[in-house]
């Protein structure tokens, strides 16, 4: 005759071991099973929002299905000349459609050109190089042909380098870009995670991350819809502080800021050509403008962080481009750094004729 209390034990004893297995098993990188490029399509950038019943899409820190559900995963066509593009908001397109945003608009230039280049939407929103570091590794798996690295002042402080969640949460590959790239960032801990937090119970909300992702990508490939586009926002900031502190400090120096980032992504790309862009900046004509370009940036910080990436590069020996005051003031959205479509429109152009030159 079974027992049931037996038969409760057994399960409960056999579940516990099954978590500890689970748990002790050396990252078991459930995120790369995904049913998309196969099922239905890769999505076009990475998954991120707050609003998932409204543009069938969320936030969620597992690199393995960030890539996984994203275009760049299926295989490489014959004869394609693919060209990574990585930065922050402004290049996952903040408020801008697909097709608006900076690589869609490449593309889209490509296609009018009859260029083999094809361009992927890396950015990721927050801004700190070592999360770009992290993301540009995971890109490397994916046979780059050019690396196309947009970014700004606020990426660059040491002090921020470690505190953005995407870095948080993945501790073990920050700690790899890190000592990759020879970085020295400033403040901020990598906590590796428990036993306890790597069984299936820690993980439990992970878990159900990657099935919802999956059933998010079903409606996604029905409507297109990735993002919340209100028809209504709060503008970027133009009357600003009379402040003229950037991180609490008057002035920066060199060592404030990771540059080695930079150069040492050219030496590990080898062959791999990094183009670098200093992304669009609002220049604000209102109040304190002679103060502050915007909210993030007083001028003489900004100016002389300019001044100093135009000599890493040419010291470097990597490709620059500076496009801080390429976009009009009325061409940004909801922040200093996002641009509409018709600034991106701007930013593509300058940015197309740069990297078109790269194909072979």
């Amino acid at each position: 005759m079974v027992k049931p209390y037996r038969v409760f034990v057994k399960a409960l004893l056999l579940f516990l071991l099954a978590n500890l297995l689970f748990g002790l098993w050396e990252a078991p990188r459930l995120g790369r099973l995904s049913a998309y490029n196969a099922l239905f399509p890769g999505r076009p950038r990475f998954p991120f929002g707050e609003s998932p019943r409204e543009a069938y899409n969320f936030s969620l820190f597992d690199l393995d299905a960030m890539f996984a559900s994203h275009e760049i995963s299926a295989r490489k066509p014959e004869g394609e000349f693919r060209v990574v593009v990585i930065g922050d908001s402004s290049v996952w397109g903040t408020l801008l459609r697909p097709e608006d945003t900076l690589t869609g608009q490449l593309n889209a230039l490509a296609a009018r050109e009859k260029s083999r280049a094809r361009f992927y939407n890396l950015g990721y929103p927050t801004l700190s190089l070592t999360k770009d570091l992290m993301i540009l590794e995971r890109a490397r798996e994916y046979d780059p042909d050019l690396v196309i690295w947009l970014v700004t002042l606020e990426a660059f402080p040491r002090d921020k380098q470690l505190a953005v969640p995407l870095v948080q949460n993945n501790p073990r590959e920050a700690l790899s870009a890190v000592m990759r790239y020879r970085l020295a960032p400033d403040g901020g801990r990598l906590e590796q995670p428990n036993l306890w937090k790597r069984t299936i119970i820690g993980r439990r909300k992970d878990l159900a991350d990657l099935v919802r992702l999956q059933v998010y990508g079903i409606l996604w490939a029905a409507t297109g819809i990735d993002q919340v586009y209100p028809e209504d926002y709060r503008r970027a900031q133009i009357d600003l502080e009379p402040d003229s502190l950037f991180h609490g400090q008057e002035q920066l120096t060199r060592e404030d800021l990771v540059f080695e980032a930079l150069a040492n992504s050219q030496k590990e790309l080898g062959e791999t050509p990094l183009l670098v862009v200093n992304e669009p900046i609002l220049i604000s004509n209102g109040r304190n403008s002679d103060i502050r370009y915007n909210f993030y940036y007083p001028r003489q910080v900004y100016d002389q962080y300019r001044a100093w990436l135009g000599e890493e590069a040419r010291q470097s020996g990597y490709a620059y481009i500076d496009a801080w005051d390429l976009v009009p003031m009325d061409e940004f959205t909801n922040s200093a750094i996002h641009l509409d479509r018709q600034g991106t429109a701007r930013l593509a152009e300058l940015v197309g004729k740069a990297a078109l030159k790269y194909v072979r």
